[in-house]
């Protein structure tokens, strides 16, 4: 079974750091007429199940939904992640402004950075969280250093990428 550090453990690192700022990935949603909460993220209950066995480490910079960030919210993600001692890390985001963060965290150095989210909740029984944060996982170790997301099943530059909100759909582009 993975070794889950809750912070670093007697200066061991974890291989992968995962920090969560909210996104369709951690919201409930309570009836039809209510409005979503981001809640408790899920991905360490979702790492158990899969039963992944590589060491990591999870730490919550914000619950927010990604229309809702801003500048100073990018500023603190890219300082939580130049500041991390892993190398290896993977930000849990809402989709809608994934492409923004990671333009932010461009200049970024050395490290291999992927931003992963969800169209639909993980709480949902067909949500494609579980496939996605799967991904992340896998680019996160044979990825380059540099910044990716990782969606539905294709992994894209994050700096040449966007979001076709028609298409509910990331797309490379030029």
């Amino acid at each position: 079974m993975a070794r889950v550090f809750a912070a670093k453990e007697n200066g061991a690192v974890a291989d992968v750091l995962v920090l969560t700022t909210g996104g369709t990935i951690d919201k409930l949603y309570f009836d039809a007429l209510s409005t979503y909460q981001i809640g408790e993220s899920v991905v360490d209950r979702v790492l158990k199940t899969a039963r992944v066995t590589l060491s990591y480490r999870i730490a919550e910079v914000m619950r927010k939904d990604s229309l809702e960030l801003t500048d100073d919210d990018r500023a603190l993600i890219a300082r939580t992640v130049a500041d991390a001692p892993e190398q290896r890390i993977i930000i849990t985001h809402g989709t809608d402004t994934m492409a923004q963060t990671a333009q932010a965290l461009g200049s970024t150095a050395g490290k291999t950075i992927v931003l992963v989210g969800a169209l639909s909740p993980a709480r949902f029984a067909e949500s494609d969280a579980t496939f996605n944060l799967g991904m992340a996982f896998a680019t996160a170790q044979v990825a380059a250093s540099g910044i990716w997301i990782a969606m539905n099943g294709t992994v894209f530059d994050g700096l040449r990428v966007r979001k076709d909100r028609a298409a509910n759909a990331f797309v490379a582009v030029e």
